[in-house]
């Protein structure tokens, strides 16, 4: 029973899967990412492309581009079957999220171009209400909001760099209640936090037609400082504790070019640095005798990378559909997989389409389908997961407008 306790405390603040890609990151930002399966680096072309690639905004036509996002996500219930007794299956509940976007591009200023972008990069939920997941996640949910502004440099033609300050406002909440295994245990903490990160790109363009692009997005290191409320067999107590979250770098290399006049095709290869992400610990800032959510639990996860294929195909000049495929990693080993991150590597298929109302106005609409492989954890038999996890997808539905000026 100590080793249950201790590990309904590990899992009780890591953060549960619900986001697009691996861990919590959520790379489908606007309706062209969300159409090419966020093979939208060095072929971006509209105002998203200062947060995807702030490099390529000296090559966007001289004026200013705005553009809003809504996008809407469906995350299926995940399905728990445990190898020792079918008493411990369980379901988790489905999730529904709308989600808004929007992006800013300025006019040249002699060679200088300024952009904006306001995302949610990182976020989740997981709500496990009923049945052995609730003593370990009842309810996690986590939102960061990122606001971006960034500065382009175009020396000619054919190179452009861009840089810029990262702004993150993470808010969070979690609930667990242990009573359905027996232990009278559980916290419920809400807290939020402000951080700050960088971001860089290069774009080049040594051919017509060709396009190469590197970016990176800064490790921002997600610090909580709250009060946590404590369920400790019986007695409640109300400490101080800290806990990081890590929002990891990712480094994107990406390569687009045009076949004919009309049809572009953009492959990229994303890594996200989630080796940052060694070990869960909470720590309270008081001294509480036999507090078992005190133990740092290893979470060792690894790198993980993507590889995306995005087309673009002009079918009119009013016209523009895209299509996309994908393949991301998951950073969560087999031996730390658990009610709190039930993620697996996922296939990623999407459509989109881009219309021109007006010279100055364009509508967008997407669709993403996310599938996630079964995970198995049978590392442990004694551990809180000896079973499989199952039925993880989600679709992704995203609608935008954009205005130039």
């Amino acid at each position: 029973m100590k080793k249950c306790i201790l590990c309904v405390a590990a899992t009780l603040l890591a953060c549960p899967a619900g986001a697009m890609a691996s861990g919590w990151r959520i790379p489908e930002q606007s309706v062209d990412s969300t159409a090419k399966a966020g093979a939208n680096i060095a072929s971006s072309s509209h105002a998203d492309t200062a947060y995807y690639n702030p490099a390529r905004m000296g090559f966007l036509e001289d004026r200013w581009q705005v553009e809003a996002d809504l996008t809407y996500i469906y995350l299926s219930a995940v399905e728990y079957e445990d190898a020792r007794t079918s008493a411990y299956n369980d379901t988790s509940e489905d999730e529904n999220f709308f989600i808004p976007t929007g992006f800013m591009v300025s006019p040249d200023f002699g060679g200088t171009r300024f952009g904006l972008s306001v995302t949610a990069p990182y976020g989740l939920a997981k709500h496990w209400k009923s049945g052995y997941g609730k003593a370990f996640v009842e309810e996690f949910s986590l939102e960061v909001i990122e606001i971006n502004p960034v500065v382009s440099y175009t020396f000619n033609d054919w190179i452009s760099i861009a840089a810029g300050p990262r702004l993150l406002l993470a808010s969070g909440s979690v609930k667990s209640d242990a009573t359905v295994i027996g232990t009278e245990l559980g916290r419920s903490v809400d807290t939020d936090k402000a951080s700050w990160g960088w971001n860089a790109a290069v774009d080049v363009r040594p051919m017509t037609g060709l396009d190469l692009a590197v970016t990176w997005r800064s490790y921002v290191d997600m610090k909580f400082d709250d009060t946590v409320n404590l369920n400790l067999m019986g007695t409640e107590v109300s400490p101080t504790a800290d806990l990081s979250i890590p929002a990891p770098a990712v480094l994107a290399v990406s390569v687009a070019y045009d076949v004919t006049d009309s049809v572009n095709v953009e492959l990229t290869w994303d890594r996200t640095f989630w080796s940052e992400y060694d070990t869960f610990d909470f720590n309270f800032h008081t001294d509480i005798p036999g507090n078992p959510f005190e133990a740092p639990v290893a979470r060792n996860w690894e790198d993980s990378d993507a590889f995306r294929l995005g087309i673009t195909w002009k079918a009119s000049s009013v016209l523009t559909l895209m299509g996309g495929f994908a393949y991301d990693q998951s950073p969560v080993n087999d031996a730390t997989l658990d009610f709190s991150v039930p993620d697996a590597d996922a296939w990623i298929y999407s459509l989109g389409a881009q219309y021109k109302v007006s010279e100055n106005l364009e509508l967008g609409l997407a669709a993403l389908y996310d599938y996630k492989q079964d995970r198995t954890n049978k590392a442990d038999p004694t551990g809180v997961v000896y079973g499989k996890f199952s039925n993880a997808s989600a679709l992704l539905i995203t609608g935008s407008v954009s205005y130039m000026f």
